[in-house]
């Protein structure tokens, strides 16, 4: 075994498997409040002996251990369409260190790093999607533009190219699976990110008495997320729409906001105790928009307030059509807006307990259990 030590080489790790093993974790740019972030923090509580590298970290990341590649000293790191061609270079010059074992938590080119030969290094890779804007443009229209053709087609074949030395891969949820199976001919497990479902299951009472008068969205300001669409929904259905996050789109969002018939209100980046507050206050989360699996429509349905959203993507996995909240087959408002009067025939205990099902606990036995089988 390699000699390398982690940051907190004092703490044995969580996971028996890894124990004697130099480990390295690897995530690709760090922001602040990311759903792949939360993920890659639980992993680090499992693996707290493990070094952690990543790209480069936002403003407002305050982790002095996460150690920085050298493209975090170059101006790239203020652009990532400018650093994209630049990742698989990077994460295969990020560090002259070897380790027993690589885990890495990948949303575009993470799991390309290599740490030491396959022979002696075993590389598993968590990935939340392979990177929409080379592989699904159509989600996402970072990757989309005729002109990007060409480009995506060679980022493609690296992608694959880089990462045969992937002993194992778990995706985030079903369809990232299939995904994976799809573009990169490869299997992979199953492994549900993970919630803090008792905080927000275990609201104070103040909370829990609120009248739910409202509909929510919650989220990324941006294009593909559809606030939009939420607020056309709001003012078809006659209902107050809270918007909850931060993001490129919010003049738009609040000029759009002033041409509508409902009130609408944004609440600018809350905290995690405000949107807990805002999650139990709301009749339904409004989620219209296809994610990979989705950890917000989780949070709401935890606090018992039922998601009504499109019926593909993570919310087929989280979501149970019906007795959760409802799951509509196309974008048009009316059809989510006529929903929205349906919510009180949902029973809050088993909206609350299907949420159970991802919380944190849950996440670190089927992540462990895949280290485990992996590195055996």
């Amino acid at each position: 075994m390699s000699t390398t030590t982690g940051h907190l080489s004092g703490q044995h790790p969580a996971l028996p498997a890894l124990s004697g093993s130099s480990v390295a974790l690897v995530h690709e740019w760090f922001g602040a409040t990311g759903g792949s972030e939360k993920v890659f923090r639980n992993i680090t509580r499992l693996v707290p002996h493990a070094e952690r590298f990543v790209l480069w970290k936002d403003h407002g990341v305050e982790d002095p251990d996460l150690r920085e590649s050298w493209l975090a000293r170059t101006p790239a790191r203020r652009s990532k369409a400018m650093a994209l061609p630049l990742m698989p270079m990077t994460w295969r010059t990020l560090t002259r260190q070897r380790f027993d074992v690589v885990i890495s938590s990948s949303h575009a080119f993470a799991h390309t790093v290599k740490l030491g030969p396959p022979e002696t290094t075993r590389h598993l890779s968590y990935v939340h999607a392979p990177a929409r804007y080379i592989w699904s443009p159509a989600f996402d229209g970072r990757g989309s533009s005729p002109l990007l053709a060409l480009p995506r087609r060679a980022l493609q074949a690296v992608d694959v190219r880089f990462s045969r030395h992937v002993h194992s891969y778990a995706a985030n949820s079903r369809e990232v699976q299939a995904r994976i199976r799809h573009y990169w001919r490869r299997d992979a497990v199953v492994v549900n990110p993970p919630v803090d479902v008792p905080f927000f299951a275990d609201a104070p009472p103040a909370d829990r008495a609120q009248p739910r008068d409202y509909l929510l969205g919650v989220g990324r300001w941006i294009p593909y997320k559809r606030f939009d669409l939420i607020i056309a929904i709001a003012e078809a259905a006659g209902l107050p729409v809270v918007i909850a996050g931060s993001g490129p789109e919010e003049v738009n969002l609040r000029r759009l906001a002033e041409r509508v018939s409902v009130p609408v209100t944004f609440e600018v980046m809350p905290s995690k105790e405000r949107l807990r507050q805002l999650y139990w206050g709301a009749k339904a989360l409004l989620f219209p928009v296809h994610e990979d699996f989705g950890i917000i429509p989780v949070e709401a349905q935890a606090c018992g307030t039922p998601v009504i959203g499109i019926d593909r993507g993570g919310l087929l996995e989280t979501v149970v059509d019906g007795e959760t909240g409802f799951l509509v087959g196309s974008t048009e408002a009316r059809g989510f807006a006529a929903l929205a009067a349906r919510v009180g025939e949902l029973r809050t205990d088993r909206i609350q307990a299907n949420a159970a099902r991802f919380s944190e606990a849950a996440f670190a036995a089927t992540f462990s259990a895949w280290v485990a089988d992996a590195v055996a």
